[in-house]
This record gives C-alpha cells, structure tokens and sequence, in this order.
C-alpha cells in the first residue's frame, strides 16, 4: 500500500505547488500601496506662466530620495533643483528652474510607500501652449522585472518558512512531546528556519534595487545596502535575523536536551520552552507587521498587534498541519503518531480558526472599507478568493475530526492485537533459547567425557616420550582455539538474526498500519489539507502586494487629472445637434467628430446636414470648448471649408480632460445664426 501511497503524494505535491508558482507568477509586480490623489499643477493642465514647483500629493506618507521626483522639459533635460521635501501631510514637492520656456513638461515619479512597496508614474502639464515632447520614460513598473519576481518568490519562501518553523515547534511542544525525537520532524522545522534565513537575507539583499531602478547588477551595490539598513523595511529585516539566531537556539533545545529528558521531567521545561518560543514567534511576526499594510492607515496601533495574533494563527493552524502530515507519513513503525496527539492537535486548528475569523473580519473591514470593493477592486477579489479556500480547509478539517475520532476508538483493539503478537514472539523466542542452551549443555558434557578417557589413557601409558606429550598438548590448544572462534560466529550469527527479526517486526508493523483504514482516512485528507493550504499560501503571498481596495476606491473618486496613468485614453467623440436658426431651410444637423479625444492634440471633422441628410453648405461655422468645472475656455476653434457640408481642423489642443462643453454656433445668412451645444467626456 505505500508504493501505491507514495507516487500518488509525488503528483499531488508537484500539481499544488505548480498551481501555487502560477499564483505567484501571475501576480506581476506589487501594485502600488500608496496612489497619488492630487498634482500641482494639475494632469494636462495648461498654466499661462512657469510655476515655481511641483508638487504632488499621495493617500498616505511616502520616503524620498533625490531622484523621487523629477521634472523633465520636452528635450527629456532635468528641470528640478533634484531636492524633493515634504511640505505638510502627504504633499511633496520640487522646486523648479527659473525661467522655463514654453512647451510640454514631463512629471516623473516613483517613490516607498509607508507600507515598503514602490510606487511610480508620471504625466505632463504645459507652460503657455502644448508642444512636441521627446521624453520617454521606461514602461517597467515599479518593483517589476526580474528583480521584481525574485523579491516576490522571495516573500512566498520566508511566509512559508515562517509557518513551517513556528507550527511545526508547536505541534512539537502542545501535541506531540516525544515528536522531538522523531528526525523526520526534526528536519522540517530545521528546513523552515533555513528557508525563513536564507529568504530574509535575498529580500535584504534585493531591497535597494527593488524599490530602486530594479536592476540584477544593483543587487550587490553595498551603498544601496546601506540606505536600505536606513529604512523601516531594513531595519524590520535585520531585526528577522537577529530573532532567527535565537530560534536556532530554541530549536537546539527542543530537539537537544528537551528530547533527551524523561516524561515528567520533559513537563518542567515544556512551560520554559512555550513561553520562550512563543516570545521569538510573536517577534518574527511582528517584523511583517511593523513594515507592511498594518503599519499605516486606519487605527495601526491596534492593526499591527491584530497582525501579529493572525500569522501566529496561521502558523499555528498550517504549520501544524504539515507537521502532522510529515509525522504520518514519515514517522517510523514503533513510533506511529498517536491519536491524543491528533486530538489536540484538532483543538490547537479550532482555536486557530477563530483568531482567525476574528482577525480577518478586522483586517477586512480595514482594508476594504466598502461592499462594493469586494467585487470592485482585485484586492477584494484576491480576498474573496481567500476566503472560499480557508471554508475549504474547514470543511476538510471537519473531516479530518471525523477520522481522528474513529482512530481513537481503534486504538484500544489494535494495541491488544500487537501486545498479543508481541506475546507470541517473546514465548517463541524463549523456547529458542532454551532449545539453544540444552543443545549447548549435551555438547559441554560429551567434551568432559572425552577429556576423562583422554587422561586416563596418559596414565596407562607411562612410556609416552615427551615428544608424545608436546603433540597432545599442541592438539589441546588447537582444540580450544576453534572452539573459540565457533563461539564468536554464533554471537554474530545471534546478532545478524536480531536485526533481521526487528527489520521483519519494523516491516510487519508499517503494514499493519498503513492497512489501518482510519489512519489511512486521516492520512489522506491531512494531505488534501496540506494541498489547498499551498495554494492559500500563495494567494495571500499576492494578497498581501496588492493595493487594499480602499485606496484603489480613494484614488478612483479623485478627479481624473490627479490619476496618475501616463497612457491616454483614445477613441472618437462623435457629437449630433440639431439647429434651427428660425429662418427658411434654417433647421438642420451639424455633425462633430473629435479624434482621439483626448488630453492633447486632436484632429476635429464638421458636417452640416438638412433634415433629409443631405450635405449643405452654410456661410459660417465655428467651434468653442468650455470646461466650466476648472473654469477654462471657452477656447474657440474655426475649421477651414473642405467641402460641401464638411469643414475640419488639426491640432485641437484640449488642455485638460473632463467634461467638455462642446459649443457650435451656426450662421445660414447675414442675419440668421444659432449656437447649441453639447457635453461629452474628454481625455
């Protein structure tokens, strides 16, 4: 049955940690945690004189450096004194050149977001009139590429290395005390503090060029380095570390002279090793929860002791679950996890369960704020998602009880079974021995008998020479000598048997077990447990890099000029009015189409149309764009005469998008005009 087990938990495992590595994959870049909300000036805006600087405005504080922002001219020069400061809140600013001349400007930025993710973007205003621009910036995202995928394969590794070293100890510590001593268990937690280590140094290492230009060749850059070392994500990565060297001591006492220790004295130093353990896990969680979402925003003192107590949970609950699925499946024969240890275990995942749901529910509200950006932001979408595999992991759990509880009840009849084996082996081994000892005595008394006969034949012949006696006397060590050497190939024979017997009895065991089908029952849906908990892992490793709807909602109820999207919309506005200028043959449709409509320059069409659809010419036609909202215009626009019933112009320049009124004034004869106008969205 284990050779049918065994291929069966390969393909499992490469399947769910493919599904997770797709999870990752597709995860992208981290989106940006911090969004701009407000410029000045303003996305497209169009200012008659230069300003003296820029400043921009984000929904929460972000870190600068001397490149965060940067103001370039349309020959791609820097224009900025490249000395970003605070100026109050979440505003920050530049200072610009004097003089600047006409023409288009590029606003660059990209900034650390209180939460450690970067955040960048750009777009453009005008001095005195839009022109030609040559700036173009890179299309990598912030925190993308490479170095990008690497720091997020890097986040996966260290949640999980977290989970597998803190639930792994525990289950050591509150389930299963003798586990300490089982090796199998003791690689897991080892392999999860190597990878928690091993992660927590690549993240510190990536750091600089991930918030930075998001090159390889940075990654070894020691002065970037040290400005990391500076910052609050630095500092919470070193002090990972420095928390990891006493979990390598903890571990060392746990399956050192805490394994070592009897029963009741392992009772006395249980205590000592929960709460120090439990000390160094609260500490390594709070490292995440001191540089990450927790830490800004609504109410952060209380979020970041929330956060601690849910990735205690979540280590508590999944750690433990690989560490049962490990002890299952991988403990030896004489050794076969027992059921209390599943029990209690099944209470520690309850308990689990609930701080979990209770700190969720904060979490949520926290970072969503609204209903609707369950369904309308990727956050709420990735959480809802969440929340569907956590129900599928109670529900499989609720499972696993059931298992556990007909385990319990086995358990009394299958150690009767063994006892009695164990009986029969011991009786037989017995009579084996005692078979072996009269076989031995039989021996022992025909070598005296011939001893006897030996000597009294040496007194009956007086007349043996010495020659005679030093050959019996050479016969007799030679005698004594084999005699030796058979007793010493019994005892490796005795030796080679017992361990054949106890490899049989280790074998028969296993077997027995593996044939128990409750724990086989439990076995199997402790792996199923194990699987979606994989893929939950990697959905909450995404969750976690993902803008929190409620700033996505705050950075959509913004005006759209303070979005910070450097690609402009495109499409043709087509506008119908009708006019009636009162006169004969005064009514009729004027046509406008404006191309691509957007911030920008744009190429308009006219057509003027009789009610039947015919094309006309008229004397005059002109066009004027209002935008009220921002108090500009109206900026009038006269097109030039194509041909009958159609006039156009290039290079509209509309300044600014938002909700055009688009004004046409209409003159049929000297005297007989009308203007009618109409709204559309620009830009």
């Amino acid at each position: 049955m284990t050779q049918t087990i065994a291929p069966r938990v390969r393909t499992l495992v490469l399947l769910l940690l493919a599904a997770a590595c797709a999870l990752l994959a597709g995860a992208g870049p981290a989106s940006a945690h911090a969004a701009l909300t407000g410029s000045d000036p303003q996305q497209g805006a169009v200012v008659d004189k230069a300003p003296a600087q820029v400043a921009l405005t984000f929904s929460e504080s972000v870190s600068l450096d001397d490149d965060s922002l940067r103001v370039l001219d349309p020959k791609g020069k820097r224009v900025d004194d490249g000395k970003p400061s605070g100026t109050g809140g979440t505003t920050y600013a530049v200072k610009l050149h004097a003089g600047l001349p006409d023409g288009t400007y590029t606003v660059a930025y990209q900034v650390v977001s209180a939460d450690s993710h970067p955040v960048a973007g750009a777009y453009t205003f005008s001095i005195g009139a839009p022109s030609d621009t040559s700036v173009a910036l890179s299309g990598q995202e912030a925190g993308g590429g490479v170095v990008g995928w690497l720091y997020g394969a890097g986040r996966y590794v260290s949640y999980a290395g977290f989970i597998v070293l803190v639930g792994g100890a525990a289950f050591v510590l509150a389930c299963w005390p003798r586990g300490s001593g089982i090796r199998p268990l003791q690689r897991l937690v080892v392999s999860g503090w190597l990878a928690l280590t091993a992660s927590t140094l690549l993240l510190l290492l990536l750091r600089g060029s991930y918030t930075g230009s998001g090159k390889v060749g940075d990654v070894f850059d020691l002065s970037l380095l040290g400005d990391v070392l500076q910052t609050k994500p630095g500092a919470s990565l070193v002090s990972r570390l420095l928390l990891l060297a006493a979990a390598a001591l903890f571990i060392a006492v746990l399956f050192g002279a805490y394994d070592k220790r009897e029963d009741e004295e392992k009772r006395d130093l249980t205590f000592g090793l929960a709460v120090g353990g439990t000390v160094v896990a609260a500490g390594l969680a709070a490292t995440w929860a001191m540089s990450e979402h927790a830490s800004v925003g609504l109410q952060a003192g209380l979020a970041m002791p929330v956060d601690v107590v849910h990735m205690l949970a979540v280590a508590s609950w999944l750690g433990g679950l690989g560490a049962l699925l490990v002890a299952l499946y991988r403990a030896p024969a004489d050794t076969p996890v027992p059921a209390t240890a599943v029990r209690r275990f099944s209470r520690v995942a309850f308990g689990s369960v609930v701080a979990l749901v209770v700190t969720g529910v904060y979490q949520s509200w926290r970072q969503l704020g609204s209903w609707t950006a369950f369904t309308d932001t990727r956050y709420g979408q990735l959480l809802l998602a969440k929340i569907g595999l956590v129900a599928v992991l109670v529900g499989i759990a609720y499972l696993s009880r059931r298992w556990t509880a007909q385990l319990a009840d086995a358990v009394p009849a299958l150690t009767r079974q063994r006892e009695k084996e164990r009986g029969a082996t011991n009786t037989a081994a017995t009579a084996g021995a005692a078979k072996a000892a009269g076989a031995k005595k039989t021996s022992g008394t025909a070598e005296a008998a011939g001893t006897a006969t030996a000597s009294g034949s040496a007194r009956a012949s007086g007349s043996a020479t010495a020659s005679g006696s030093a050959t019996a006397a050479s016969a007799g060590t030679s005698g004594t000598s084999a005699a030796a050497k058979g007793g010493s190939g019994d005892s490796r024979r005795a030796a080679q048997l017992a361990r054949q017997r106890a490899a049989v009895d280790a074998a028969r065991q296993k077997r027995q077990r593996d044939a128990d089908p409750h724990r086989s029952g439990l076995r199997r849906s402790v792996l199923t447990e194990a699987g979606v908990a994989v893929v939950l892992l990697a959905v909450t490793t995404v969750l976690t890099q993902t803008e929190p709807g409620r700033t996505e909602e705050e950075a959509k109820a913004t005006t759209p000029s303070s979005a910070a999207s450097a690609a402009p919309s495109s499409g043709t506005v087509t506008l119908d009015i009708p006019f009636d200028t009162g006169s004969q043959n005064g009514k009729g449709l004027v046509r406008v189409e404006l191309d691509p409509a957007r911030v920008g320059a744009n190429d308009m069409h006219l057509y003027v149309e009789r009610p039947d659809g015919t094309a006309v010419d008229i004397p005059e036609v002109k066009v004027a764009f209002t935008l009220e909202a921002k108090d500009i215009g109206p900026l009038p626009v006269v097109p030039d005469h194509i041909t009958t019933g159609h006039w156009s112009a290039s290079g509209v320049q509309i300044p600014m998008a938002g909700d055009w009124e688009v004004a046409v004034t209409v003159r049929t004869s000297d005297i007989d005009q009308v203007t009618v106008s109409k709204n559309a969205q620009i830009g």
